[in-house]
């Protein structure tokens, strides 16, 4: 059988671009390593943050901005909660890029953002302790979105509306053309258009059809925090990022008890993809306590860790295009830790992108060509 669209990798954006094409009427099959929901992607843990006022640039904004409307059309569709209003709060020294473009395109798209020093930040939240020269930008429409519940919607939905699924069938070639052709461990499919969705393995599998892309697979940690609920609990500690001039740090209050989240968002190792990932363990942890211990000092034991892949680009801007020799191919990688809260709204510009040969999302900063 040949299909209008084959989606290789039904995670977060695979998944939400099915849906919105299979809306749309057409004959799409999606393809997935393994069964997504899943922990091999950049989807488990959980939750992600989702904020509007964009420490990356202000150019994301009205991009995520749409995928907050298509999250909030999601929930009603699927009729449950996605999405806690938590807030987010930024902390960094006041001359830091990420909270002056936090504050400008605050001021630019008119999102609601406190201000405050970091003795009124502590007040506010009397679990943080905070030097003196840091600041604090609250978010009060901001927060977390939990990934896996989304993703099993969108993946409802796109079911629902007609796509077909193929779990733990591992593309290992594409061979471009008017029509292409999709090898997989099991079998051959043909489609009039693809999408690569295929997070760390993006690179690996469009290097069958002669495209090379700078996406770096890269080994990343996180962990949960025994914490006292009086203090950290969703109801009134936010999610949180702190920028460092050598080092960024992000995470969550306890959700449905289950403690302070935490990661680290840069650094890390370049790993093989198809390599087992080295598990969570003390040297991991260090880094981890070191920070809380300083900045949540009224938390609890380690609870556990887990780890995750990172795709990385150099400039940590997305990729979302067609392939240059092959209109009828478009690649959305690179998504370099902060592409999940941007899911929904991918999903439905790579489904434009389809349909229409073009998105109503200005790409341009995602664009394959510069590089």
């Amino acid at each position: 059988m040949d299909y209008d669209v084959i989606i290789v990798g039904a995670g977060s954006m695979g998944m939400a671009a099915g849906y919105y094409l299979a809306k749309e009427g057409k004959n799409v099959l999606m393809l997935d390593a393994f069964t997504p929901p899943h922990e091999e992607g950049s989807h488990h843990g959980d939750t992600r943050i989702i904020r509007f006022a964009y420490g990356e640039g202000a150019s994301y904004v009205p991009f995520v901005k749409r995928a907050g409307e298509l999250w909030q059309e999601l929930e009603s569709l699927a009729n449950e909660s996605l999405f806690l209003q938590t807030g987010v709060v930024n902390i960094g020294e006041p001359t830091c890029a990420f909270i002056q473009n936090v504050k400008a395109s605050a001021v630019l798209y008119d999102l609601a953002l406190e201000h405050y020093s970091a003795d009124e930040a502590m007040n506010k939240w009397p679990g943080l302790s905070l030097p003196k020269n840091l600041v604090a930008c609250f978010e009060p429409t901001a927060g977390v979105l939990r990934v896996e519940a989304c993703i099993q919607a969108y993946k409802k939905l796109a079911l629902e509306a007609g796509a077909s699924l193929r779990t733990n069938e591992k593309v290992l070639a594409i061979q471009a053309g008017e029509i292409v052709q999709v090898q997989t461990v099991h079998n051959s499919y043909k489609a009039k258009q693809l999408i690569v969705t295929a997070g760390a393995w993006a690179t690996e599998l469009l290097q069958t059809v002669d495209v090379s892309i700078p996406v770096t697979p890269t080994r990343k940690t996180f962990a949960w925090f025994e914490a006292d609920e009086q203090l950290y609990r969703d109801e009134i500690f936010p999610a949180y990022c702190f920028e460092f001039a050598d080092s960024t740090y992000y995470g969550f209050p306890s959700i449905d008890g289950s403690g302070l989240k935490l990661g680290r968002h840069d650094g890390g190792d370049v790993v093989n993809p198809n390599d087992p990932l080295r598990p969570f363990d003390a040297s991991d942890a260090v880094d981890l306590q070191n920070f809380i211990e300083q900045f949540m000092p009224q938390h609890g034991a380690l609870k556990y860790g887990k780890t995750c892949k990172y795709s990385m680009t150099p400039d940590e801007d997305f990729i979302i295009d067609f392939l240059p020799e092959h209109q009828n191919i478009v690649i959305a990688a690179g998504f370099s830790g902060h592409g999940f809260k941007f899911s929904s709204a991918v999903g439905e510009a790579l489904a434009d992108l389809i349909v229409e040969g073009k998105s109503k999302q200005d790409l341009s900063t995602f664009k394959l060509s510069r590089f």
